[in-house]
């Protein structure tokens, strides 16, 4: 590659989550999603980063509950659903019924599908084949991304 198509591809990388065309049911200007959000949450869930593995309160949650979006608050993932991936992060089998969506990721290194609220668009994490029966997925989850509601 040379360093041309480098820098280009790094550049678009970097910007991916500006070029989102995609809309969704809540929309709000950057000032506003700043002022909803911790600045750690605006990182994950509207620039597309990802928390430290382990950092989250929320692999240890066991309760019964839901587990909804920080930014918009839809309920995402039923707690029944959770399991221990020993990844470091909050992982489900499946989320409640049209909640999330999927996109493709394109990386430097490989190409991943990534989760996202339905209704805001924030970015929740990515999704996996390696995850336990019944469904053989794993929705590995930002913890920052979610807020648990306890049953």
């Amino acid at each position: 590659m040379n360093r041309r198509l480098f820098l280009t591809s790094v550049a678009l990388i970097a910007i991916a989550p500006q070029l989102r065309a995609e809309s969704f049911e809540i929309t709000l200007t950057e000032a506003e999603w700043r002022a909803r959000l911790t600045p750690a949450q605006f990182d994950v869930l509207r620039l597309e980063n990802t928390e430290s593995a382990g950092s989250s309160p929320l692999n240890d949650e066991h309760r019964a509950g839901q587990f909804i979006c920080a930014g918009c608050d839809l309920p995402l993932y039923d707690a029944s659903t959770k399991y221990d991936s020993g990844t470091g992060w909050p992982s489900f089998y499946a989320p409640i019924k049209g909640a999330v969506g999927t996109k493709d990721d394109p990386g430097l290194f490989g190409s991943r599908t990534e989760v996202h609220c339905r209704r805001c668009g924030g970015h929740l994490g990515h999704v996996f084949d390696d995850g336990p029966a019944p469904t053989g997925k794993r929705y590995c989850m930002n913890g920052l991304a979610l807020k648990f509601v306890a049953a």
